[in-house]
């Protein structure tokens, strides 16, 4: 287990280019022709998962519990929009990211993401049992 080397101040980081598919208008909002909020909040997520990189085990993963966002600005398709995390707190397994994008233009997000490192075997058996329920 890595968690020692998991620390505050860990950053990462990620881009994506806008393509048509990641608009509004893809998702069901009608003649919204700029990046989409669903998008946006993965983008943020991949940045802060950049910060764990090379850092987990292999019977560790982590999951998404909590994400906060502001959709600060629009973005046009053809635009690079970067997004930055930085860990800004480490509670045993819960981790606080402080998260941010930017398209070349306009910071078009910030956001407040929380996080947990989970044992991955536990949390799959977890999954597979839900699922089964939901079969019958």
């Amino acid at each position: 287990m890595a968690l020692a080397q998991i620390r505050a101040g860990l950053t990462g980081r990620t881009s994506l280019v806008v393509r048509s598919q990641d608009l509004a208008s893809a998702y069901g909002n009608p003649g919204v022709e700029v990046l989409s909020s669903m998008t946006l909040m993965t983008l943020l997520e991949q940045a802060c998962l950049a910060c764990l990189e090379g850092l987990l085990g292999p019977e560790q993963m982590c999951v998404g519990a909590r994400m906060e966002m502001d959709h600060l600005a629009p973005t046009p398709e053809g635009f690079t929009v970067s997004a930055q995390a930085e860990l800004q707190e480490v509670q045993g397994r819960k981790l606080v990211f402080a998260v941010s994008a930017h398209d070349g233009v306009d910071q078009v997000a910030r956001a407040v993401h929380v996080r947990y490192i989970v044992d991955r075997q536990k949390f799959m058996a977890s999954v597979a049992q839900k699922a089964a329920k939901g079969e019958s």
